[in-house]
């Protein structure tokens, strides 16, 4: 099992790079096309596309071969969370290609999942089979693993949702002729929301349901808890301002784009911060 641990993990490393490499030949072909941009680079197109579902699939059988292994899913770690989150990342990149037919938009987003890919790989020495025994507060396998599983495709949307608030304030800025509109970058952006939110919402619940049976109380101020509620108040402001007020545009992308900043240092806070999440620092 060990072994098809690490070949999962390797490919996955292989596949997420190739994207990268085949989004900036991709790039090249839309700004140098003359003619019908649809029809520019259509070959690297498809394999494209081709490569984000093989990376779905071989990030699941990471994911899988690891459970497998350890005999809990993919909680106990810095590790195994980077790999859940790109696992989120790029299946939602999917299904944001197949409803909005974006693909700079869910390629750009698979970058961000080569990079947690990246770091994985670092966090565990170049060892991606390396694990370490459960401590008592992470034996809650079922509601652990749906909170983690909530939190993957929470952030793997706002991701998306980050990506998509970039390229709209460079739209803004001057129009690029090859990149999505304006307008369907604002409707992505917006949308991420509305499927992240509410996962987030759980994440938060699940979370405060294993703290009061790990530790006794449902909340306590832990830093990395902290940051998760200061993230959540900023898409809670996002979508405020954008149904209640109104907002759309500059402000309601910059506003993604501090609110993803958010997530991140979230995602990370455990390496800054001592608290009851300080065992996630592990491999």
């Amino acid at each position: 099992m060990e072994a098809m641990q690490a070949i999962f993990f390797w490919a996955s490393l292989l596949s997420l790079g190739l994207i990268a490499l085949g989004l900036i030949i991709y790039i090249s072909s839309l700004a140098s096309a003359r003619g019908k941009r649809e029809d520019a680079g259509k070959t690297v197109r498809q394999i494209l596309i081709f490569m984000m579902w093989l990376s779905f699939a071989l990030l699941s059988g990471a994911i899988a071969t690891r459970w497998a292994a350890t005999g809990h899913g993919p909680f106990s770690s810095m590790f195994e969370f980077a790999l859940a989150f790109a696992w989120g990342i790029i299946g939602l990149g999917i299904l944001y290609w197949m409803r909005y037919k974006t693909l700079l938009v869910s390629g750009a987003s698979s970058v961000i999942a080569l990079a947690l890919i990246i770091f994985a790989a670092f966090s565990t020495g170049f060892n991606p089979t390396q694990s370490s025994e459960l401590v008592p507060a992470l034996q809650q396998n079922f509601l652990l693993s749906t909170h983690v599983a909530a939190a993957a495709l929470s952030y793997g949307a706002f991701a998306i949702g980050f990506v998509t608030s970039i390229m709209f304030l460079m739209q803004r800025k001057r129009i690029i002729p090859w990149m999505p509109s304006p307008d369907k970058l604002d409707r992505i952006s917006y949308n991420t929301v509305i499927v992240g939110f509410p996962l987030l919402t759980l994440v938060i619940i699940l979370g405060a349901l294993w703290a009061h049976v790990a530790w006794g109380r449902y909340w306590s101020w832990d830093p990395k808890e902290t940051a998760a509620l200061v993230t959540w108040f900023f898409y809670a402001a996002y979508l405020h301002t954008r149904v209640v007020v109104g907002w759309q545009g500059n402000r309601s992308a910059v506003l993604l784009v501090i609110a993803f900043l958010a997530v991140i240092f979230t995602f990370f806070g455990n390496y800054f911060f001592s608290g009851l999440h300080a065992f996630e620092t592990g491999g």
